[in-house]
This record gives structure tokens, C-alpha cells and sequence, in this order.
């Protein structure tokens, strides 16, 4: 068994890396740290935990708690990382970064789009991005992994294939996803309030959202992207619309080069001609994306669409994922490929 720890557990994606690590059969947690809950059993925050991790208690965090860990998973908002990966230099043996603090390949862009310069800009390339099903060749040696949420897996996972695959222009591409609830963490917020959200859909982050660049380095193209938040808890629906690169590609074009793409993945799901499209509930719980494209041609326009789980291939899952290929694991280990439904 490999020993994790799990630094900033009290979140919702800390919560799901303890929900999948309680059902892996090869990782065990040994430390779940949340500064803002110290000392309270894990199963009072989250019931639903509580046959799992019955006597574990968040822990505050120290460099310390993670010495002689196998792995540890940061699940800490944005900016955090940065002040404590220096510190775990020699402590542990391979670091998953959930947030975005390592993602980015250019320093110059954090400023931009973070408000802020990056506080160790030394570490990015130390860094590989974790979208295996896009750049798994870049996890085979790595240590550190910076593991992509849930709007940039589900847009580059619709449209990566069809850029690298020439099909489409790589200037002009309009991203429109709507995402649940849970992806904005757990801490209170008005606008995310019951009253606020039922019943209602809404755009934020207009022209500006923080994840837009790594959409563009995931991506390999230029895109405007607008999200929404949906009341719902979990999921992810980007709809993307891009011009071909030849006015005769048709639909069996597109999707045969999602097809051709994912043949080996087990977390993908191409959906053809004739199938359901894809949806939030269809994937709800799993590590599972489903993609597939249309080619408009009375518009000209084609259509790519990805949908999933937020917090698991979104997520917590993707950085399952992403330990898994680290430590020398069947990549799939702990992780469903079949959502839950109704």
C-alpha cells in the first residue's frame, strides 16, 4: 500500500480524494490536513465519510505531518501551493497539485490572470501537466504533477483531438460551459447561496475567467470562453464551436478523429451520430468525460461538446489518475468508468 496525505482535506475536492482513496486498493490515507477544521473527526464534517474514516481528524498543517509519505495531494485555493511546495522538497516522494499554481508554463501569465506574480516561478517546469489522456508521455518520469480542473479537461478533451488533428481553425474557437455548484469549494459565498442558484442560470467571469490561458496552452488555439454556473451540485457541459479548416469536413470526420484519438482511453466515452449526446447525469460520479462533435454545414460551424464530473475527472479523480501513473499503478485503480444514474 502506498501512503498519502492529503494536504487541505476539508474542501469539496479534499472530500472526494478521501471518498476515492477509502475505495483504492492501493492507497491508504495517512494525514488529512484542513488548518480550518483542525481537530474535528472528518466524519462530522462529512457524514458520508464516516465508515471510512471513523477516527480520522483534520490535522493542521506542518511540513512535518507529510515526512516519508509515498505521494501527497494538495487540495489547497489557488495561490497556497506555492507557499508550501519549496517545503516539501526531500519530505515526501511526488506531489499532485490540484490547483492551478503550476499549471501555466509561462510565469508572465499568473500576473494577467491571477492578480499577482508567481512565488516561485522556478517550479513550473518541475511541473508536468496531468491530462494523461493528452499528455501522458509528459507523466511517465515525473514527481510533480499539476493536475488541470474541471472547465479545462472537459473543453481541451472535446477539442484537442480535432486541433491536432488539423480539423479545425485554431483562432476564433467560443467556449460555453456551465458548471455545478460544488466547483466554486465550500467556502460560503452569496451568490452561491439555495435562494441564489435554484432556478437560476448565470454567466460570470465575462472575458476574464483565470482558466482561459490554460485552455489555450491545453488546447493548442485561441478561444473565447464564457461560463455559467447551473444549480446543480456536480458537472461540467461545455458546448464549442470552431470553423473547419476545410469547408468539406464532415461529421464522420470529426468524430472519427475523437475515435481515433481515444481509442485506448478508459475514461472517455465518444459518442457517435446516433448515440445520447453527452450529459452531467451520464457521468455523475465517475472519471468518465464524454465528447463528441457535429459539423454544421448550413453554418459552416463545427460542434464539440465534453461533459463530466467537476469534482471527479474534473478534479479529485483526475488527480487519482495522475497518482496512479506515478507510483507504477493500473491507471484505473479506484476510479469508475460508469456514472450513477437516476
Amino acid at each position: 500500500m502506498a501512503k498519502v496525505g492529503i494536504i487541505g482535506a476539508s474542501g469539496f475536492t479534499g472530500a472526494e480524494l478521501l471518498r476515492l482513496c477509502a475505495g483504492h486498493p492501493e492507497l491508504e490515507v495517512a494525514v488529512a490536513t484542513g488548518d480550518s477544521q483542525a481537530g474535528k473527526p472528518v466524519a462530522q464534517l462529512y457524514p458520508s465519510l464516516g465508515a471510512a474514516y471513523g477516527d480520522l481528524v483534520f490535522a493542521p498543517y506542518g511540513p512535518d505531518v507529510v515526512d516519508g509519505l509515498d505521494l501527497v495531494f494538495l487540495g489547497l485555493p489557488h495561490g497556497a501551493s506555492q507557499a508550501i511546495v519549496p517545503g516539501l522538497e526531500g519530505r515526501v516522494g511526488k506531489v499532485v497539485d490540484l490547483a492551478a499554481d503550476f499549471r501555466l508554463k509561462d510565469p508572465s501569465l499568473y500576473p494577467v490572470w491571477y492578480g499577482e506574480p508567481h512565488a516561485c516561478p522556478e517550479w513550473l517546469d518541475r511541473f508536468a501537466y496531468g491530462l494523461p489522456e493528452l499528455f501522458r508521455d509528459d507523466l511517465t518520469d515525473a514527481t510533480h504533477v499539476a493536475a488541470p480542473g474541471c472547465y479545462v479537461t472537459t473543453t481541451a478533451l472535446a477539442l484537442a483531438p480535432l486541433v491536432r488533428a488539423g480539423l479545425i481553425e485554431t483562432t476564433g474557437i467560443v467556449v460555453d460551459a456551465a458548471s455545478g455548484v460544488s466547483g466554486a469549494g465550500r467556502g460560503p459565498k452569496a451568490e452561491q447561496m439555495f435562494c441564489a442558484v435554484d432556478e437560476n442560470l448565470a454567466p460570470y467571469s465575462l472575458l476574464n475567467h483565470r482558466h482561459t490561458p490554460e485552455m489555450e496552452q491545453a488546447i493548442g488555439a485561441q478561444l473565447l470562453f464564457t461560463p455559467h454556473l447551473a444549480p446543480m451540485n456536480r458537472g461540467i457541459l461545455a458546448t464549442c464551436y470552431a470553423r473547419p479548416t476545410d469547408p468539406g469536413t464532415t461529421t464522420a470526420d470529426v468524430i472519427g478523429a475523437l475515435e481515433a484519438h481515444y481509442a485506448d482511453e478508459p475514461f472517455i466515452v465518444v459518442a457517435g451520430p446516433n448515440d445520447a449526446l453527452p450529459s452531467t447525469k451520464a457521468t455523475l460520479g465517475s472519471n468518465a468525460c464524454h465528447v463528441t462533435a457535429r459539423v454544421d454545414g448550413r453554418t459552416g460551424w463545427v460542434v464539440a461538446i465534453g461533459a463530466l464530473d467537476n469534482l471527479v475527472k474534473g478534479a479529485s479523480g483526475q488527480a487519482v489518475q495522475c497518482a496512479n501513473l506515478l507510483l507504477g499503478l493500473d491507471e484505473t485503480a479506484g476510479l469508475a468508468t460508469v456514472g450513477m444514474y437516476p
